[in-house]
């Protein structure tokens, strides 16, 4: 299924405890826990432009094409390259110190990203 669309968050599971094992210090964690964000895809084919904006105006945004090394922006700001796959029609992303995946289910999009055994939940309706 196609991702193009724009997704405000609607629920998250594990928020805290993900984002403390990635490091984020705790006035970071609060900010993000009480933010609005919006995530807007636009595909065109094999090719993503990903960006997530947060209220307040902190806005990062990643662009890659499907199998081909991308430069990339991790949660927590660092800079890196990852080759991001299609799986089962899942975008999945291997970040520095997690796993990220994304699907589309029904008017939703999933991302689920896990540390270890520690798995962030975040789902997010399409805004009409």
């Amino acid at each position: 299924m196609a991702f193009s669309g724009k997704f405000q968050v609607e629920s998250e599971k594990n928020y805290d405890e993900f984002m403390k094992r990635l490091g984020l210090p705790s006035d970071v964690l609060e900010k993000g826990r009480n933010a609005k964000i919006v995530t807007e895809v636009q595909q065109d084919g094999q090719d993503f432009t990903w960006s997530q904006s947060y209220s307040g105006g902190h806005l990062f945004t990643n662009k890659f094409t499907i199998g081909k090394e991308s430069d990339m922006v991790s949660l927590a700001g660092k800079n890196f390259k990852a080759t991001v796959k299609m799986e089962g029609g899942k975008i999945v992303a291997e970040f520095p110190n997690y796993r990220h995946t994304s699907e589309i289910v029904g008017d939703k999009l999933v991302e689920i990203s896990s540390i270890g055994d520690v798995t962030y939940e975040r789902v997010s309706k399409r805004l009409a």
